[in-house]
């Protein structure tokens, strides 16, 4: 596949996407961290987990930017007083 500059703009879209939650978790208080690895049929796994006063999420997706727009409407739906905006 040829590699042009729209291709590029798109995977670095991505990557400030998950970047900016990752900014408000932290912004908010959460402590996070994120994992990346392929399992035995060798499909990406990608898992978020975040606490906070006691508080954890963890969430599971294929890729990293699922991982965190899910971790992000987690803590939303189940901690709304810990609400990922500064």
């Amino acid at each position: 596949m040829k590699t042009t500059s729209k291709n590029c703009l798109k995977k670095r879209d991505h990557s400030e996407h998950w970047e900016i939650i990752a900014d408000n978790l932290s912004k908010a208080g959460w402590s996070w961290g994120c994992v990346a690895t392929v399992d035995s049929e060798r499909r990406a796994i990608c898992v978020v987990a975040a606490e906070r006063d006691g508080q954890r999420c963890i969430v599971r997706a294929d890729e990293r930017l699922t991982a965190f727009i899910e971790l992000e409407s987690a803590s939303y739906a189940f901690f709304p007083a810990f609400r990922c905006t500064p």
